[in-house]
């Protein structure tokens, strides 16, 4: 039975914790709706309302895209392991990039990462769980390395030159919005 609340609960906040793995969800005004994988030490919940969500270079830029156009977004988690749970947030976000004033201090709340290109600052307006009992067992082995060794194979520029020939338009070719 799915439970709803209004807030990130201490307990929802350390299943947040646990879990290697989260999906974001987004969609423009219309085009094709995005859901992409997330992990990588990436993501903080800032308080009972809100989170940030550091989005490393990619093949696309989506999420960035859609929230230009509309500000909805959902968070989810689920366990694959012992405990069955579905965890999602929903709420709107907005995008923080290299060049915005607030970088610096929302930066700060995570590694540092050459290919760091934005920032989703999330208010959460919902909170709702359910029970993942349909949810497969899966062991975590680990983050995949293939990330790393692509950010160390390039430079600052070609990183950039990816972001311009990649991650500037959504594949509806709607504007991302990343300063490149």
């Amino acid at each position: 039975m799915a439970k709803q609340f209004d807030k990130i609960e201490e307990d929802h906040q350390r299943f947040i914790a646990e879990q290697p793995l989260f999906f974001s969800g987004t969609a423009g005004i219309d085009g094709r709706v995005n859901i992409s994988p997330k992990g990588m030490e990436s993501l903080r919940v800032l308080g009972p309302n809100r989170i940030a969500w550091l989005n490393l270079t990619g093949s696309g830029n989506e999420t960035a895209g859609h929230l230009l156009e509309q500000p909805r977004i959902t968070l989810m988690w689920c366990s694959f392991s012992k405990r069955p749970l579905i965890l999602r947030c929903y709420g709107t976000a907005r995008a923080v990039h290299p060049v915005d004033p607030d970088w610096a201090e929302m930066a700060a709340l995570f590694p540092p990462h050459r290919s760091a290109r934005q920032i989703f600052d999330i208010e959460v307006d919902l909170v709702q769980t359910s029970c993942g009992c349909a949810v497969p067992f899966m062991d975590y082995v680990g983050e995949r390395p293939t990330m790393q060794q692509w950010v160390d194979s390039k430079s600052d520029a070609d990183i950039r030159t990816h972001w311009a020939k990649q991650n500037t338009e959504t594949i509806d070719g709607k504007p991302t919005g990343i300063p490149v």
